[in-house]
């Protein structure tokens, strides 16, 4: 965005929404899944202009703060106040109402400024879930695999997380209720092994969409990054020509420590965009925005509760409606 343009109200023409995506099932699922931060965040503003009619810098100052307190994280927050702030000046936000609106718009516009990959067009496609232990990319990628399978794409999920017999068990289980199959080895296995029979088999089932979840692991273990870098070799010399993308899967209810995770990780990992689950289970919700602003890395999907259907897609407009609307 150019400094000339105006930064004051969204262009609700360039953010232009298809009717699907205004489908009551998506609206349903992303305040269902945002219920909690809902709540909070907009405790903590309605406490900042309770009982003034007009906006001062008093409001702003205890704005500041219920925002900062709300996971936006600092930064983020400064820069919310701060573009309200030139806004009250020019009488454009004088009252409650209009601060919240003006809100919304400058939060979608932030989010919107942040670069997000181009969605895969050419199929097929292959996505490898990363993340640290517990945050949920088995059912992350069980949830992936349902979203895909509602777009009409046939799908196979690869068991490469070998480290741990429960997470292939998982991911067979999940495989059967959704009627995918699964691609796996024993417990202990090479999961770049894995991977190549993953390949493989999509090869030569006319597969779509080849989902990969892998092992738990931290920044600072250099075998398992060792080891991801050696499935990703596999996934670069058997899958040149298709789509490829890796997925962060960070867990929602951490709050700042999810930002923390992901600043680590992509330190050491090239990381496409983050699929945040367990968004439902949280007030901590505004986390999103801080992922996406402090580390310009895009949320591409919000994992909005435990059914296979609760995937949704990010959509920065609808987001900040959700949260202040």
């Amino acid at each position: 965005m150019t400094n000339d343009e105006p930064t004051n109200s969204l262009d609700l023409a360039a953010e232009a929404v298809p009717a699907e995506r205004e489908s009551k099932g998506f609206w349903k699922k992303l305040k269902k899944g945002l219920l909690m931060t809902h709540t909070e965040f907009l405790e903590r503003v309605d406490a900042a202009v309770t009982g003034r009619g007009v906006v001062d810098d008093e409001t702003l100052e205890y704005l500041e703060e219920s925002l900062i307190g709300t996971d936006l994280g600092v930064e983020t927050s400064l820069e919310l106040i701060e573009k309200l702030k030139d806004t009250v000046r020019s009488g454009e936000a004088a009252d409650p109402v209009r601060l919240r609106q003006k809100l919304v718009d400058d939060m979608a516009i932030l989010l919107m400024e942040v670069h997000r990959p181009a969605p895969p067009r050419d199929r097929p496609v292959v996505t490898l879930m990363v993340g640290v232990n517990g945050v949920g990319k088995t059912t992350s990628a069980a949830k992936l695999a349902r979203w895909s399978m509602d777009r009409g794409e046939k799908v196979l999920l690869a068991a490469a997380d070998t480290f741990r017999a429960a997470a292939v068990e998982q991911l067979s289980w999940w495989g059967e209720r959704l009627g995918v199959d699964v691609i796996k080895q024993a417990s202990g296995a090479d999961p770049g092994a894995v991977v190549f029979d993953a390949l493989q088999a999509a090869k030569a089932r006319g597969i779509d969409h080849v989902i990969v979840d892998t092992a738990g692991r931290l920044h600072n273990k250099e075998h398992l990054m060792a080891e991801l870098s050696k499935i990703k070799r596999v996934i670069d010399r058997q899958a040149a020509e298709w789509s490829r993308r890796t997925l962060l899967i960070l867990d929602a209810t951490t709050g700042q420590n999810a930002v923390s995770q992901a600043r680590e990780f992509t330190k050491v990992v090239d990381v496409d965009g983050v699929l945040l689950a367990k968004i439902d289970g949280t007030a901590k919700g505004g986390v999103v925005v801080a992922i996406a602003r402090d580390l310009n890395l895009p949320v591409m999907f919000l994992g909005v509760g435990e059914s296979a259907e609760d995937l949704i897609e990010f959509r920065p407009r609808e987001f900040a409606m959700a949260l202040l609307g």
